[in-house]
């Protein structure tokens, strides 16, 4: 009898351990195919006719739970990524604006242009144009490699004298991933597409599906656009510049400490803003000349033809009172004022 019931405790405790080792080893051992085949997948969509749950089998999203019966163990926290590293796989994008001075304009232009070919950049925008005073101007709107975006900063510096610039860093990491992995989902989404209308056999799912596929390859063609216009902007940054044809450099001046002094640079400013001034209005006469001759000949002609009709004036007036002898005159001063009154 008791030797019955040893034979009957240990073949139980031999099944209970053989049960605690294949319920601990199953899910590690066989993950791969706790999860539904592609043929599960097709199945769940035909019976139920909800994409969406097939993606959900499919992806895997019903995994089952870890050993202990609770949820699935959550990924080690990893230490914080250099800094360096996260400005690695940053989408940043680089612009500038430019405001120059060169009193040499055709030799800075073309120093600009033959920088931007070396660097490995392009012209986006160019124009020039000349005012009225002689003086030249430029505009540029240039595309350089990102990582060339301060050394081209520098050396238009070095050609021209940069009187006020502007530096802006943009980071669109998030709207890029975000576009990225919208445009996998919809991939993914077309074939899945492609291959439910490869099976299928009514008329009405196929142009259901024929449908879906038509507005998923707009999605598709929308998201790939945006991607190609944000890997423009983060591969190549974008300057604008604006070059300018001076005769005298600006410069940025110091407050003067003393009144003595901010007096003695007042008095010097003033004399070289007389002496451009002087210099501005012979520029304008020069350059609009035959205006200035034309106006003259024609207040010439205005004066003369006045002088003309003031000498026949006083001409006639002057042989009217030698006919009458002065009596008109008289005779209107002896009147009185009132034709009533009677004089005595």
């Amino acid at each position: 009898m008791k030797r019955g019931l040893a034979l009957f405790l240990a073949a139980l405790l031999t099944a209970l351990t053989l049960t605690a080792c294949g319920g601990g080893g199953g899910y590690s051992g066989g993950s791969a195919s706790s999860a539904p085949s592609a043929s599960e997948s097709q199945t769940a969509y035909d019976d139920s006719g909800d994409e969406w749950k097939a993606e959900v089998r499919e992806f895997g999203f019903d995994a089952p739970a870890d050993a202990a019966g609770g949820s699935p163990a959550e990924p080690e926290a990893t230490t914080e990524e250099p800094r360096e590293d996260r400005l690695a796989s940053a989408k940043m994008v680089y612009t500038a604006s430019i405001q120059a001075e060169t009193q040499d304009y055709d030799a800075c232009t073309a120093a600009l242009e033959e920088l931007v070919d070396r660097l490995g950049g392009y012209l986006e925008y160019a124009s020039s144009d000349s005012r009225g005073d002689g003086s030249r101007s430029a505009s540029y709107t240039v595309r350089v490699p990102a990582k060339e975006f301060r050394g081209f900063l520098k050396t238009v510096g070095e050609i021209s004298h940069v009187t006020s610039q502007d530096q802006n860093a943009e980071n669109i990491s998030e709207r890029y991933y975000d576009t990225e992995s919208r445009l996998e989902t919809q991939k993914t989404k077309m074939e899945r597409l492609q291959t439910l209308l490869s099976k299928a056999e009514n008329m009405e799912d196929i142009i259901d599906l024929e449908n879906a596929i038509s507005e998923t390859e707009y999605q598709i063609e929308q998201l790939t656009g945006s991607l190609r216009h944000y890997d423009s902007l983060v591969d190549f940054a974008t300057i604008d510049v604006r070059l300018r044809e001076v005769l005298r450099l600006s410069t940025v001046e110091e407050a003067p400490p003393t009144f003595g002094s901010r007096l003695g640079n007042a008095f010097t400013d003033g004399l070289r803003g007389f002496g451009d001034f002087l210099q501005d209005v012979a520029v304008y006469l020069a350059y609009n000349w035959t205006w200035m001759v034309l106006l003259a000949l024609v207040i010439l002609l205005v004066v003369k033809v006045s002088k003309r009709r003031q000498a026949q004036r006083g001409e006639t007036f002057r042989q009217s009172r030698e006919r009458t002898g002065g009596s008109f005159f008289k005779r209107k001063k002896d009147e009185p004022k009132n034709p009533d009154d009677k004089q005595p």
